[in-house]
């Protein structure tokens, strides 16, 4: 009974979905304010039918229902609770109802938090949020219907493939989501504003949040996402150019992109029509990113769906959307005004470079990722794009952001001193410098890892020199630099802090050069030199698991012959698949890892191994959450939170002309 009602419950949102998408639209042609009005109450049902929908399904792994074909192949009795949770959303069909799932919350946010908006904007875009729902639905309910009963269940299921077993897969996809769909309301944001003729500052201050929680989110999935296929796979890296990596972090770029122009346009009231096109952008590459996973084009540990005809149906929704959104974009766009003019050095015109290059980065994965696609499409030909092409072209695209964000935030709106910005720069081009110095000789080579932990120090030190600046001094004592410390606006705090996560991260990637990796056969008694530590290996032992079997290598950690810490490398093996699974052994040792990656056992009973040491390996993480911890910092500034509502008392904007 709980699973019909939740399929009713989706066939209802899916009914309402076409209610919203219509009535308010019509309500704005008309400017009849009844209709407008419908749309928020109608966003909230939406959302509560979908949450009601997915509990029914999550209630259906709970308690092993076998008589739901979903359930049958990605559950099993014997799997762990937490597994059985995150089993809901670890296939296709459950994650799909994920994504609708997130998308009608987002819709609902926008609903309640709607009070400040001009009535005819929140209508249009919870309308155009509709729309998109209301696909999503019709997919889910056309080709990936995640309630569909079986005649005569079976008394056990298949289990969840077991790479997908892992406590970080109940955070990656949400988390994932959460910013993918996130970027949904940017993009009704953009739709409404070419509606309604409302594109001017005041529509920028009520898109930034969204934007900035959006790019909060799909921050720390991806991250997430970097962390569990490091773990969980045993290949010991955390970035493969795997094309569905690619497909998350081309909205990143957008987005990161979209972020810095949305500040423009409302400081300055300029850069609208690069602004609408961005939160577009965004979106559309999270729909791609959204195709390229369901579609069965790839094969990949992230790609579920192996369906020709779902591919179709969402290729479909891809080219109605994205195709449907650029003409409207050409056909308002050349009515809008031009905005604040501003000189090429200038706060703005360095926005405006940063603009370009994270552009220019998005349209290079772009075509790394689809090239090999398109010509397989069209020839039959194979070929593989990796890391050597994205490295040599990203990288060097990606360097010069990084030295020119210090400087944007030493510049002036309007104007800027470029020389002045270079000297209160000295300090962290001399820290850089130094940096290179004591790891040139400490460590030597790569050169590339020098360089770039000389740059990650420079941008560390620079995106808190403005900061610095407003709130210490000469004569300045420690209570009055604390108090104007306090006193900063928020969004400083996270601007400085989110770039320099940045700095982190890069230290982080820079310095895997330093490491040192070991393929060798182990066998109890085994003592192994590896970076700084000494490895041995204590024994090679079978250990049953709740739904799998698994070999252990437990391994002692010790250091100048004192003993650090132990680690358990597994190979496991899952009979319900018949699929085998690497759980390496990794210890955090300072900002390092000892990681221990198992392969097969041999006859004898040794064990081949992988075995590395990866110095600072874990500000590759620690910098994605100072990033992350910059975006929530400016998202709860006192101006993002309240100062639509104080602003909305002035007269509503014009529309364009």
């Amino acid at each position: 009974m709980i699973t019909e009602i939740g399929h009713y419950a989706l066939v209802l949102a899916l009914a309402l979905a076409i209610v919203q998408s219509t009535a308010p639209l019509w309500g704005v042609w008309r400017g009849d304010v009844a209709l407008m009005a419908t749309a928020k109450p109608v966003a909230v049902a939406q959302f509560l039918l979908i949450a009601v929908s997915f509990a029914a399904l999550t209630h259906a792994y709970l308690i092993s229902d076998f008589s739901l074909l979903n359930v049958v192949e990605n559950s099993h009795s014997a799997k762990p609770l937490i597994y059985k949770i995150s089993g809901v959303w670890g296939n296709h069909e459950g994650s799909m109802l994920l994504w609708v799932l997130i998308l009608a919350l987002f819709g609902a946010l926008v609903a309640l938090g709607a009070r400040a908006m001009p009535v005819d904007l929140a209508a249009a875009v919870l309308a155009v949020q509709a729309w998109i729902g209301a696909a999503f639905l019709f997919f889910i309910l056309l080709t990936s219907n995640p309630f569909l009963r079986l005649a005569q269940p079976p008394i056990e299921g298949n289990d969840l493939n077991p790479i997908l077993q892992d406590l970080g897969l109940a955070i990656h996809p949400p988390l994932l989501y959460l910013g993918y769909v996130g970027f949904s309301i940017t993009f009704s944001f953009a739709a409404a504003a070419l509606i309604c003729g409302r594109i001017d500052a005041s529509w920028a201050r009520f898109v930034r949040p969204w934007t900035l929680l959006a790019w909060i989110f799909l921050t720390l999935g991806i991250a997430m996402g970097s962390y569990w296929a490091y773990y969980t796979l045993g290949w010991g890296g955390f970035w493969f150019w795997d094309p569905v990596e690619n497909a998350s972090l081309m909205p990143w770029l957008a987005g990161t992109a979209l972020l810095h122009t949305a500040a423009v346009m409302e400081k300055r009231d300029a850069l609208k029509i690069w602004t609408i096109f961005l939160a577009i952008l965004a979106f559309s590459l999270s729909l791609l990113g959204t195709f390229l996973v369901r579609s069965g084009v790839l094969t990949s540990v992230h790609a579920f769906a192996n369906d020709p005809a779902r591919g179709v149906f969402i290729l479909a929704i891809l080219v109605f959307f994205i195709g449907g959104s650029l003409a409207l974009f050409a056909w308002r766009a050349s009515r809008l005004r031009q905005g604040g003019i501003f000189a090429p050095v200038s706060r703005e015109g360095a926005l405006v470079l940063n603009n370009l290059l994270l552009t220019t980065c998005c349209a290079t994965v772009f075509v790394g990722t689809l090239y090999p696609l398109a010509l397989e499409s069209m020839t039959g030909e194979k070929i593989s794009v990796g890391a050597p092409f994205f490295n040599l072209t990203f990288g060097p695209l990606f360097v010069p952001i990084m030295l020119v964000m210090p400087i944007g935030q030493m510049l002036a709106w309007k104007r800027g001193d470029l020389l002045g910005a270079a000297q209160r720069l000295m300090v962290a081009l001399a820290v850089g410098f130094l940096v290179a110095l004591i790891f040139g000789a400490i460590r030597g080579g790569p050169v590339l890892s020098i360089v770039g932990v000389a740059i990650a120090a420079y941008l560390v030190i620079g995106s808190f020199v403005e900061i610095y600046g407003r709130i210490a001094g000469r004569g300045v004592t420690l209570g009055v630099a604390i108090s104007r410390a306090m006193g900063l606006p928020r969004s400083a705090w996270g601007t400085a802090f989110a770039h320099a996560g940045i700095g982190v991260t890069l230290f982080g990637l820079a310095a895997t050069g330093w490491g040192v990796e070991l393929v060798q056969t182990i066998k109890p008694g085994d003592q192994i030199a590896l970076g700084p530590y000494q490895l041995v290996v204590s024994q090679i032992v079978k250990r049953p698991g709740p739904n799998f079997e698994a070999t252990v290598a437990p391994m002692e950690i010790r250091s100048g012959g004192s003993l650090v810490v132990t680690i358990d490398p597994a190979k496991r093996f899952y009979p319900a698949r018949q699929m085998p699974t690497t759980e390496a052994g990794i210890a955090t040792l300072g900002l390092g890892q000892v990681y221990v990656s198992l392969s097969e056992q041999n006859p004898d009973g040794s064990l081949d191994a992988r075995l590395y040491w990866k110095p600072y390996v874990a500000l590759i993480w620690i910098g994605a959450l100072l990033m992350a911890l910059g975006g929530g910092l400016s998202l709860s500034d006192r101006r993002l939170r309240i100062g639509v509502a104080r602003r909305a008392r002035t007269p509503a904007a014009q529309p364009a002309e």
